[in-house]
């Protein structure tokens, strides 16, 4: 079931991407191209699939979600390409390709992810995208800064390069992933509930609820995964997070324990959705894809 709804919502947010990227001029063909590059390359796009899945779970059609499901994707594709310069994390590879700098420059990589967090708010409110009435793209604006900024993702990737060699306990571990990886899938969410145009305040909370759950149990899996997956299947680096001396839910609680806590957290995220019909079914789905993948 996921995988046919993953393949169509898939299609559907890279034909959006794909408008995106032609360059203005032809001096501004390599940025266009190193953006491109840092975006079309592959990737699960998870994050986009849970706008869609929101969007539909409160009676929407998809197409109403495409402006915030190529912003989630742009925000995170900017993210992963400045996590991955030798000042952060030092990467060679992402999704089994070269990292942004190496197929370009560093220089070159830090102004991709500039320009692909400026067009992500510009693919927010494209009307080409999704026509949506001023107020929802208000509220859907003020909620990506919001969680794309310091108060949300920016500042859990600045407690993350703070935190290595340190021992944090669970507390101070899910601070941070509730802010380095939880608020960007979290506002995924929200941003497709708000493009269906029928949000209610009770599904929303209930929505949001589901979110968190299943955005700290991205981060227990991936550390999961960064334990027991290798570099091919993964498409980056395994254990880099153990080379780099990072706090992870496996080095805290243990691998089986870390297992334990990513089904407790899936469950949690299903309970939440006990309001909604059969329209939630796809977002039911990706809360388990979500502690099943494998990379």
């Amino acid at each position: 079931m996921i995988a046919a709804y993953s393949a169509t919502s898939q299609a559907r947010v890279n034909a959006a991407l794909e408008t995106l990227f032609t360059a203005p001029s032809p001096e501004l063909a390599r940025l266009y191209e190193a953006m491109r590059y840092s975006v079309m390359n592959g990737g699960k796009r998870v994050r986009p699939l849970l706008s869609y899945a929101a969007c539909e779970a409160l009676g929407g059609k998809p197409e109403q979600a495409n402006g915030a499901a190529c912003a989630v994707e742009l925000i995170h594709a900017y993210s992963l390409v400045h996590d991955d310069l030798p000042a952060m994390d030092d990467d060679d590879l992402r999704r089994g390709q070269p990292t942004t700098h190496k197929k370009f420059d560093e220089a070159c990589a830090i102004l991709a992810g500039d320009g692909l967090q400026s067009l992500a708010f510009s693919a927010l409110l494209d009307p080409r995208l999704s026509a949506l009435d001023a107020e929802i793209h208000l509220q859907m604006v003020s909620a990506l800064a919001l969680a794309a900024g310091p108060a949300g993702m920016v500042g859990g990737q600045a407690i993350d390069l703070g935190s290595v060699g340190l021992k944090l306990d669970q507390k101070a571990l899910e601070y941070m992933h509730r802010h380095k990886t939880g608020a960007l899938i979290e506002v995924s969410v929200k941003l497709g509930a708000l493009a269906s145009g029928r949000a209610e305040k009770d599904e929303l909370k209930s929505l949001q609820t589901y979110a968190q759950a299943i955005g700290l149990a991205f981060q227990v899996q991936d550390d999961i995964l960064d334990v027991e997956s290798d570099t091919e299947t993964l498409g980056k680096r395994q254990g880099a997070d153990i080379a780099r001396d990072k706090p992870t839910y496996p080095a805290l609680l243990g691998l089986d324990a870390a297992k334990a806590y990513a089904l407790e957290l899936r469950d949690q995220a299903l309970h939440a959705l006990r309001p909604f019909d059969a329209a939630a079914e796809p977002l039911r789905d990706l809360a388990r894809y979500i502690v099943d993948r494998r990379s």
